[in-house]
């Protein structure tokens, strides 16, 4: 599933795309499980004819302010991205090993959005697993505002952060995916933020010492800033970083440094972890 850094580089591809353009098509698949009920001629009424003004991200959720209301906010599920018109970048999740498609509009587009000066912007999602709603004001209403801090924009302090992990009793692991804690950590984020903070995922997150939960803090910080710094370019991450042998399940994996990898699914995901080093 895309993570924070992926919809991050996906929300600065749409802004050169679409800030300050004016939207004059909008192409709806007729989908009722990707656009959550709404009929496309509703959601072309809401789009065509409006000026971007800005495009804005918590967490995995990014929505389009218009120079009207309601707004699209779309998340991109498992499979989802952006794609530019025609050849132009696409936002894919890193880890991906399949060819990419170069047809125009790619296969399972969603929505294509045709500006004033020529310039496209697609939305596929082969699985339909991601959504596509329209809000009046999608800060203040579900889903996001269920949602927990922004991992990169809204870290708390230390204190905060310190009572937010202390209030829960759930394995680490769990607490860092739970959207409801931390908008937009997804699984690799998770495991490299626990090796580099050196936590057990299956420790408790009540029973952990103040210093171990400032570790953790400044580990999904740094995790988090740096992918985003780096454009979610996998290949520029540190060599020293878990995430370049957690992949496949490999018995064998270990770290640059040579700690053996293990892997166990906690919360019905897989976990990369090294118990030579994370306590």
């Amino acid at each position: 599933m895309p993570e924070l850094p992926e919809v991050e580089l996906g929300r600065r591809v749409a802004m050169k795309v679409a800030r300050g353009r004016r939207i004059v098509d909008a192409r709806c698949a007729d989908d009722s499980i990707v656009f959550d009920g709404v009929p496309p001629a509703r959601f072309r009424q809401a789009l065509v004819g409006r000026r971007v003004r800005d495009i804005k991200r918590h967490g995995k959720h990014l929505w389009f302010e218009l120079d009207r209301r309601p707004w699209p906010c779309l998340h991109f599920g498992m499979t989802g991205g952006f794609h530019v018109a025609p050849g132009g970048p696409r936002v894919k999740l890193k880890s991906s090993r399949r060819a990419p498609d170069h047809a125009w509009p790619p296969r399972f587009t969603k929505l294509q959005l045709v500006f004033d000066d020529g310039a496209e912007l697609v939305v596929a999602d082969a699985r339909r697993l991601g959504r596509i709603r329209l809000r009046e004001d999608p800060a203040t209403e579900p889903p996001i505002s269920l949602l927990g801090f922004d991992a990169h924009r809204a870290l708390p302090s230390l204190r905060r952060f310190r009572d937010l992990v202390r209030a829960r009793s759930a394995p680490l692991k769990a607490l860092l995916l739970d959207q409801k804690f931390a908008a937009g950590v997804g699984n690799w984020i998770a495991d490299e933020v626990l090796y580099q903070a050196r936590l057990d995922p299956r420790r408790r997150a009540n029973t952990l010492a103040d210093d171990e939960i400032a570790r953790m803090r400044v580990a999904l910080r740094k995790v988090v800033d740096t992918s985003v710094r780096l454009s979610n370019d996998s290949d520029r991450y540190p060599r020293g970083w878990l995430f370049h042998r957690r992949w496949g399940k490999n018995p064998r994996a270990v770290t640059i440094r040579g700690e053996r990898i293990r892997h166990i699914t906690l919360g019905g995901r897989t976990t990369a972890w090294v118990p030579g080093v994370q306590r």
